[in-house]
């Protein structure tokens, strides 16, 4: 069973970040985020649509007593 010891670890950590991790390029990470933008506007705007909804059934319903 391997030593455990703290600078090992931080060295191993420290290899794995610089190495083994695929670090997006600045094109790909605007994209990404104009992604996850327009994503959220659409599901705010369906959420908002469903609580509209709901209002005016409910408020119709409420109406009949």
């Amino acid at each position: 069973m391997a030593k455990f010891s703290i600078a090992n670890y931080f060295k191993e950590s420290y290899d794995e970040w610089m190495q083994k991790v695929s670090w997006p390029t600045w094109s790909e990470l605007q994209n990404s985020a104009i992604v996850v933008s327009v994503a959220s506007l659409i599901i705010a705007f369906v959420v908002f649509m469903m609580d509209n909804s709901f209002q005016f059934v409910l408020e119709k319903f409420y109406e009949m007593f």
